[in-house]
């Protein structure tokens, strides 16, 4: 077994950082690992391992076969059994399907508004789907969605994970929020700064960290205007992605998704790798994944989400207590070791 994981891009995102941690787990259990970005390079570049095959095709546009020939030409070379392809990679990986039928595609959805959709919103999608062997979703309302609407026959959940990271011992927390999300519509980041500026009016020492690709765009434009228009300039603070995440993440003290609309989010994983307190809307697979180690509140509830951030910045015995109990619960069940068996029995048993 040789496994292609297929992604448009290596920017910082959820998708993005799957694809490279599923690369980088597979040759760490002596699986033929090889990655391919189709469109774009990126930071998480930086992060491939050592052993793993590493492929830029410089796809220009959606029908380029030039590039089908050369990905064609790498997947013969390397003898590559299995086509991994995530998200939006899903139409060129059927192309190369039609013109290799022997591989083997399996498409990974990880973007949880998908559910907001019908058929006909997904007509493209729908035929590629009958080309896979298998999809893997990472919430359960994505699965029920792909078995209504697309023709694979096999779908399979399968939780998102993160590396084993070591927690440094003289980690100090500050009198942080951070939001570990690209600045982004279904991110909400309006409805997170109307909630800070609750908890700022009585507890003005607290910053907000917002950590994230900033796109420059009317999203970006008005979130700013919001900040400008709480006064809350000085408390706010942007960071992009291109620094050290969990560094950043290890210096926080509460970590927050205010999204309309998740999958599986990262964030919410690697604030338990970090030892963050979790506050988070309830969308997609976040209450499943926090459980009793966190709050989770109504989307689109700005005081519901200031009162669940209170809550933890006056109980600090309670704070610690739930981020350690979520961090062993992330190590225990959403872990590299606990998800990785799971993946390799999904491409074991795909067939064409």
């Amino acid at each position: 077994m040789r496994v292609l994981q297929l992604i448009d891009s290596l920017n910082p995102g959820g998708a993005e950082r799957m694809a490279v941690n599923i690369a980088n787990a597979l040759k760490s259990v002596g699986v033929d690992s090889f990655i391919c970005t189709t469109r774009e390079e990126g930071q998480l570049k930086s992060e491939i391992n050592e052993g793993v095959t590493y492929l830029y095709l410089k796809k220009l546009n959606t029908l380029d076969f030039a590039a089908v020939t050369r990905i064609r030409r790498f997947i013969k070379n390397n003898k590559i059994t299995h086509i991994h392809a995530h998200t939006t990679s899903y139409f060129f990986a059927t192309l190369i399907k039609i013109s290799m039928p022997s591989l083997v595609v399996i498409w990974h959805e990880h973007h949880g508004n998908k559910i907001a959709t019908t058929r006909r919103n997904n007509l493209p999608l729908f035929f590629c789907s009958i080309f896979f062997s298998c999809i893997i979703v990472v919430n359960r309302k994505l699965e029920t969605w792909s078995r209504k609407n697309l023709k694979t026959a096999r779908v399979n959940y399968l939780p998102n994970f993160v590396p084993s990271t070591h927690i440094p011992n003289d980690t100090s927390k500050n009198k942080t929020l951070v939001c570990l999300a690209n600045l982004r519509s279904p991110k909400n980041h309006h409805l997170l700064i109307k909630c800070f500026s609750i908890v700022h009016k009585r507890y003005p020492d607290w910053k907000l960290q917002l950590i994230g690709k900033d796109f420059k765009n009317a999203y970006s434009e008005e979130l700013k205007r919001i900040i400008k228009n709480e006064s809350l300039e000085g408390s706010v603070i942007f960071t992009t992605s291109a620094i050290s995440v969990f560094r950043e993440l290890l210096k926080a003290s509460i970590g927050i998704l205010s999204s309309n609309n998740e999958g599986l989010p990262m964030a919410i994983l690697e604030y338990g790798t970090a030892n963050l307190a979790v506050v988070c809307t309830n969308v997609g697979e976040c209450k499943k994944v926090i459980g009793d180690y966190g709050k989770v509140v109504p989307p689109k509830n700005a005081e519901a989400l200031a009162n669940a951030i209170l809550f933890y910045i006056e109980n600090e015995t309670i704070r610690q207590e739930h981020s350690n109990k979520f961090s062993k619960h992330i190590q225990e069940n959403y872990s590299e070791a606990a998800i990785i068996p799971k993946l390799l029995e999904i491409y074991k048993t795909s067939t064409l």
